[in-house]
């Protein structure tokens, strides 16, 4: 367990415009930070940070909090993950009560596996470069491809020796259980029952999480038997889902972000060589076909995508339907192609960076007119093939969600495949058309699907729910009043030297509250005042607990901010409740408990119904007739406070 002392060094080092900055583009807009959200599929962005309060919330999905909270949503880290992350980016010795547990047996699932596959590149990178068998063999293929030593660390490159046995054994002698091993696609097991190394006499390339962990593996056979497959990848996990990843990513974020463009390619070497160029703003999707969770990814960073392609004619055909995904998210994207025979990593170790980077810029083409272009050459003279391929030209610019730009296009490709301009207008409306009245009756599938069946009506059972949730409201309202305030002096009437906090909880001692997540956060709030402490915003926006910070950003949060010229273009005053701290605070505490008292009396009054004897009538008309009283006094002390 993290000692407070080394949480509060963390939080107050921790710039969250920073942190959050490395994983979404961030654009200043006036006090606060907005961008794509990265946990939904947005164009408009709704993802809004505020370095002020230290809190970022999304208002597509709902989520907010801290960094800490970014970090655990987005990357699904641990609470204590996601503070020694922190506290290795910003150099902090994390201090913990007892030593990290050696018996691995206590680790918690996902950890397990991150730690497997940590303890597997260690392994690798270490045989690559201490072991004979390693030098010889994996050393000396990497040294053989041109790349550096300096190459191989930042990668953390390595080799698996050709043993049955080498990675598997050590494993288990150092402790790490046969479960991960197995879960991760470290190590495979026998019919019966005995472990083997999936990766022996391959080189090793580690895949990186987002935030630099090793979460897979892809590893290189040397041997030129045609039975042996050329790259064996570690299957699906629980930390690994090859849809979501790109190669190169962690390593290549910050120049996407800087260059504001982002070269893919296809394979692991096609990375590291580009990168090595100095051109580090490259990934790779590692063989698979293009997915959207993986455009979604490059998003964030960028709006323009380059393509690398080799010279295989044949396999950039096979994978341009796939690129219209890229167009449909809203992303410009160019190609490149190079010479026959070429793909970018022997193309830049033959030319380097200059003649590289000079040949993307003379060659890159928008993809439209790229494809265009590609398909014309093919379909020659043959009228039925050259209609086909305008209609598959249409097909892509429909997917373009930006109508001027989809207007350029058509424009364009008129002239590149001659044919009338309203020929194209017309076709690509009938597609949109077609693809909107699709979507409205999957749309109204859906909701005929998911609407709930209608209950039958049940007139005791309505005021209830209107009850609960104004009461949900009040016991809000009353978090946030203490979230804003609670730290502030009291100065008013007959009230003095004393914090707005302290008595709030003074106050409400006699209620109860039903919101789980408030129910809480007063528990919380009353055992700090009673250890002496005044708890601020920050300390529950950096809560271990998901519930109180989801309820603290909820209630701090606002999509909106007040325009600094608001009166004085529209000479219309806003309320401040700051103007009268008495009447809110008050006003607040005493509507809480006039619906507590609302709820009460509904209970009597149910009961009353049910009572079969006349004393038991007579003691719960005389409650009730107390808590009317009581319900009185509150309504008229709320009407004098109020009108004061």
């Amino acid at each position: 367990m993290i000692i407070k002392s080394t949480i509060d060094r963390i939080m107050e080092a921790t710039d969250i415009v920073e942190v959050i900055g490395e994983f979404v583009q961030l654009k200043k807009r006036g006090a606060n930070y907005v961008g794509l959200s990265p946990f939904a599929n947005e164009r408009t962005p709704s993802f809004t940070v505020s370095p002020a309060k230290g809190i970022f919330k999304d208002f597509s999905t709902g989520k907010g909090g801290s960094a800490v909270t970014f970090l655990m949503e987005l990357e699904k880290f641990s609470y204590p993950e996601a503070l020694k992350w922190l506290a290795k980016k910003y150099g902090i010795e994390v201090e913990e009560t007892v030593d990290a547990p050696e018996n691995r047996e206590e680790e918690q699932r996902r950890e397990s596996l991150m730690i497997v596959t940590g303890f597997a590149s260690k392994f690798f990178h270490e045989s690559l470069l201490d072991s004979d068998e390693g030098k010889n063999i994996g050393l000396s293929y990497f040294k053989e491809r041109g790349f550096t030593n300096e190459t191989i660390k930042k990668f953390e490159l390595g080799y698996s020796p050709d043993q049955w046995e080498a990675f598997t054994g050590t494993a288990i002698r150092e402790g790490y259980k046969e479960q991960f091993l197995v879960e991760s696609g470290l190590s495979v097991k026998r019919d019966n029952g005995a472990l083997y190394d999936r990766y022996r006499g391959r080189v090793m390339f580690p895949i990186h999480s987002f935030t630099g962990r090793v979460i897979a593996f892809g590893g290189r056979t040397l041997k030129k038997d045609k039975n042996v497959p050329k790259y064996v990848n570690s299957p699906e996990s629980e930390i690994y889902h090859k849809s979501n990843v790109l190669y190169g990513l962690y390593f290549a974020k910050k120049a996407i972000r800087d260059e504001d463009n982002c070269y893919l390619v296809e394979g692991y070497a096609d990375v590291l060589s580009v990168h090595q160029a100095g051109i580090e703003n490259v990934v790779a999707s590692s063989g698979t076909s293009l997915t959207s969770e993986q455009i979604r990814l490059i998003s964030r960073f960028t709006q323009n995508i380059t393509i690398l392609y080799d010279g295989d004619a044949a396999g950039i055909k096979a994978s341009l339907r796939g690129l219209d995904m890229i167009l449909e998210a809203g992303l410009n994207v160019k190609v490149v192609s190079f010479p026959d025979g070429h793909d970018p990593d022997s193309y830049v170790r033959l030319v380097g960076t200059s003649a590289f980077k000079k040949h993307i810029e003379e060659n890159k083409k928008d993809f439209i007119l790229y494809k265009a272009n590609l398909l014309l050459k093919d379909a020659g003279n043959d009228p039925i093939k050259k209609a086909e391929i305008i209609r598959e030209i249409v097909e892509s610019i429909a997917k373009i969600p930006d109508s001027i730009k989809a207007s350029v296009f058509i424009k364009e490709c008129s002239y590149l495949l001659q044919i009338d301009e309203r020929s194209l207008l017309s076709e690509l409306n009938k597609m949109r058309q077609a693809k909107a009245k699709k979507d409205g009756q999957q749309q109204q599938q859906s909701s005929r699907f998911n609407e709930p069946p209608p209950d039958e009506p049940n007139f005791f059972d309505e005021p209830e729910v209107n009850v609960a949730k104004d009461e949900s409201i009040q016991e809000k309202e009353i978090i946030r009043l203490l979230l804003l305030y609670g730290n502030k002096m009291i100065d008013w009437d007959g009230i003095a030297n004393t914090y707005i906090g302290p008595f709030i909880i003074a106050e409400l001692s006699d209620v109860t509250f039903e919101h789980p997540d408030c129910k809480q956060f007063m528990e919380i709030y009353r055992q700090e005042v009673e250890n002496g402490v005044l708890p601020d915003d920050t300390y529950f926006i950096h809560h271990k607990d998901k519930g109180i910070v989801d309820i603290t950003v909820n209630l701090l949060s606002t999509k909106y901010i007040l325009s600094e010229n608001w009166y004085e273009m529209h000479k219309i005053m806003v309320h401040d409740e700051t103007a009268n701290m008495k009447a809110t605070i008050l006003g607040a505490i005493f509507h809480l408990k006039k619906y507590k008292v609302g709820k009460i009396l509904e209970n009597l009054r149910t009961e009353l119904q049910k009572a079969d004897t006349e004393a038991d009538q007579e003691i719960l008309l005389n409650q009730y007739i107390r808590m009317k009283k009581v319900e009185k006094s509150i309504s008229d002390f709320l009407g004098s406070v109020i009108i004061k």
